[in-house]
């Protein structure tokens, strides 16, 4: 309904959900329009050695968002989509349009009768990377054969028979594409129905769709392009970090350690090529001259300005801190995340340094931290209504400003957030373009032709270097293993400046190639800590030879350190302990070595560094008195180096085995009604560790006192150290479990009480007292 009075229009609206009823009541004096620009980046390394594709994910992430991701377009007319392509991967997506293939594909269309047992083995062990909750739980078979790939520790391929293989293959493959392909390939719908019994054929003709979605990508977006309905640009070629190569200084100024750090790196000259390369692929494959340019990881300072503009670039992006610290302005946010004053963030800034004239946007980042992380956990309807309101509140603020037009640039990674949506996020972002349709006072924009015709742009003065992350660059330089890789990579360099002047001119470009490829930020980025991609050791076989390639072409002696891994440890997601641990439990790193035979469960980030992540690792181990625990916290969860700002729980819920007493129901908060199956279990211990900030209170030991019904009970004998991980000693005695009986057990991250992740996934661990 709406009331009117003499100048002001009441507008009153009732939002439904499953949860609740919601009233908005909004006053509008003729709101000023507000002008969005949404920014897609779509990015995987380069995974090709010696003309063959070593991992697959470019292939997964083409069926799965690159195309579909523009295809929106199509349903919304007055929809205009930025989109930045990384050129490392126009050209592995144009080779897999021209036919290559991956190691995953190629076993995926192999006879399985003939496979090796290594051959088998690497299948159970790589067909099951994907998100368990909205992918793989899409299909009854793919759940039992995870669950029984998952029950035990060592996976042996005599366990699975040819049945089981060819279904785990054709499954991994279908459950890749997106459900927008399921309507336009039908063929896709009758493969996924069968669910058992897949020939080879139809895993065949599954990997052909592949292809014929992959074919269509550059075609859809070059239409989309003449139609002025999206603005495409280029990253520097192989995703580099422009900053440190540029300035060394920088870089060992935020660096956590000297040790291993570079000398020179001497890349000044390769960080314009990596950026002319850019522009000129963007070029030759779209027909283009792109304006501006992605910097890897938003990462900028006033030097890789300078170097955009002598390149010729007329504008960049960069984030929202950067700007707070370059104009010395504190955004700050209400409870709800609402900026206070968002006028600063929602303007074009003129940086001018002393040769160089170029504009630069800047990205709220509140909201894609709840698109990456929040609004995948929530219903759909109430996560477009909630970010539908941050925009508007934004808009309403907007009336005391003295400028018309104002841009809200929501800036992002492009695909690796979907695939914790149900749907891949296809039911979101239909229902988010909708409302911005229906909305007469927001308008979608293409990036150039905003800043072009924007006449309220404001100067920069300066510019504080920075990341999305933080003001450093420590995530990909700064810790040991990180400078050790930029080392070997700057011997290498060495060797090709030493070589320009004798070596043939064709052997020099193959040469500069890899290192052009090395210069990626991917490989820094999965050394060393924190990140862990679960592949870390195929990141670091990959670099190595990329470097062994430039002494090969060269003719020169390969170094002894590049024919040795930098990872000195395989931690796999899950492993269970390989012997009874009696570890000292003082929570200091230093007794690392008492956990050597623990098992261990790593909390993968993927390549969205997860900021609401509270633990990046567990290990675990018993011996005949005790079960134990060792909790590594995520350090960079928060601005102070700590939790986030919230109540933080991790439980532990466990119960005997062997002998079963009362059992009750887990009692966390779900977000969703998508559950584990592990969520229907029931148990009789629940241990809650409670943390806010850097501080932890004391552990909680609930027991469960008859069906379905929890008391407190008496902690007495459990033990926990909180240092530089959490040591946590829970005595067998304490859970009833005798002797010769075993305990089944599982844990939970929780916010506020809010499940966030169960670790592990599906299963249970199981320790048994000696």
């Amino acid at each position: 309904f709406t009331l009117t009075c003499s100048d002001a229009m009441f507008n009153v609206y009732f939002w439904w959900s499953k949860f609740d009823v919601i009233f908005k009541i909004q006053l509008e004096f003729g709101v000023k329009k507000l002008s969005l620009a949404i920014y897609w980046h779509i990015h995987q390394p380069s995974y090709k050695i010696e003309g063959a594709y070593l991992m697959p994910w470019a292939r997964l992430h083409a069926v799965k968002d690159y195309l579909d991701m523009v295809l929106f377009l199509d349903k919304f007319p007055k929809l205009k989509l930025n989109v930045d392509i990384v050129p490392a991967l126009l050209d592995t997506i144009i080779d897999y349009t021209n036919g290559y293939n991956d190691i995953h594909s190629e076993l995926s269309v192999a006879n399985v009768s003939a496979m090796t047992d290594e051959e088998k083995s690497f299948i159970l062990n790589n067909f099951f990377t994907l998100k368990v909750e909205t992918m793989l739980y899409r299909s009854e078979n793919y759940k039992a054969l995870y669950k029984k790939r998952f029950a035990q520790n060592v996976c042996n391929p005599a366990d699975f028979d040819e049945r089981e293989l060819s279904d785990l293959i054709a499954l991994f493959n279908l459950v890749w594409i997106d459900s927008v392909h399921y309507e336009r390939y039908p063929r896709l719908k009758e493969l996924w129905a069968k669910q058992y019994n897949y020939t080879q054929e139809e895993r065949a003709e599954i990997i052909d769709i592949h292809y014929s979605i992959i074919k269509e990508i550059i075609p859809t977006y070059k239409r989309f392009l003449q139609d002025g309905r999206i603005e495409i640009t280029p990253s520097p070629y192989y995703h580099p970090i422009l900053p440190v190569m540029l300035d060394m200084k920088s870089a060992v100024k935020s660096a956590l350690t000297q040790e291993n750090f570079p000398k020179s790196l001497k890349l000044k000259q390769d960080a314009l090529i990596q950026i002319k390369l850019a522009q000129s692929r963007i070029k030759e494959v779209f027909g283009i001259e792109p304006k501006g340019l992605w910097m890897p990881e938003l990462c900028v300072d006033s030097k890789t300005l300078d170097l955009l503009s002598s390149a010729g670039a007329k504008w960049t992006i960069a984030d929202e801190r950067t700007l707070s610290d370059s104009i010395n302005f504190q955004f700050v946010r209400d409870f709800r995340g609402n900026l206070n004053e968002p006028y600063h963030l929602l303007k074009v800034y003129e940086y001018k340094g002393k040769n160089s004239n170029i504009d630069v946007v800047f990205r709220d980042r509140s909201i894609p931290t709840l698109i990456n992380f929040e609004y995948c956990g929530i219903d759909t309807g109430m996560a477009v209504y909630d970010l539908m309101d941050k925009i508007k509140t934004i808009q309403n603020k907007l009336l005391t400003s003295p400028d018309e037009t104002h841009l809200l640039t929501i800036c992002m990674d492009g695909e690796n957030c979907w695939e914790s949506y149900q749907n891949d996020g296809n039911d979101f972002l239909t229902s988010f373009y909708s409302e911005l349709e229906k909305d007469e006072t927001l308008e979608t924009v293409l990036l150039s032709d905003y800043i072009e015709k924007d006449k309220h742009k404001k100067q920069l003065n300066k510019v504080v270097s920075g990341s999305w992350i933080d003001k450093t660059f420590q995530y990909w330089i700064g810790e040991t293993t990180k400078n050790k890789a930029w080392s070997m990579l700057e011997n290498a360099n060495e060797c090709y400046l030493k070589s320009v002047k004798f070596a043939d001119n064709e052997i020099l470009e193959k040469a500069h190639q890899e290192l052009l490829v090395a210069q990626g930020s991917d490989w820094f980025w999965w050394y060393g800590e924190p990140n862990n991609s679960g592949q870390d050791f195929i990141f670091d076989y990959m670099f190595r030879e990329h470097l062994k390639n430039v002494y090969k072409l060269l003719d020169c002696k390969i170094p002894q350190e590049l024919n040795e891994s930098l990872i000195t440890r395989v931690d796999l997601p899950l492993k269970y302990p390989t012997d009874n641990i009696s570890p000292r439990t003082d929570g200091l790193i230093s007794s690392s070595d008492d956990w050597y035979c623990s098992g261990n469960i790593n909390l993968l980030d993927g390549p969205v560094y997860r900021e609401n992540k509270n633990v990046d690792k567990i290990q675990f181990g018993c011996d005949s008195d005790n079960i134990y625990f060792r909790l590594y916290i995520n350090k960079n969860s928060s601005d102070d180096g700590g939790f986030i700002e919230k109540i933080n729980q991790f439980f532990i819920y466990m119960r005997n085995k062997t002998e079963v007493h009362a059992r009750a129901h887990i009692r966390l908060i779900a977000k969703t009604e998508n559950q584990y199956p592990i969520f229907e279990e029931k148990f009789e211990k629940e241990l809650a560790l409670t943390f806010y900030k850097e501080n932890m209170y004391p552990p909680r030991l609930s027991a469960c006192l008859r069906e379905n019904i929890w008391t407190l009970a008496n902690p007495e004998g459990i033990k926990v150290i909180k240092r530089d991980v959490v040591d946590l000693t829970v005595p067998f005695d304490v859970l009833g479990v005798k002797h010769g009986e075993s305990v089944e057990l599982f844990m939970a991250n929780t916010d506020s009480g809010v499940k966030n992740n169960y670790i592990p996934q599906e299963i249970m661990l199981t320790l048994t007292r000696k």
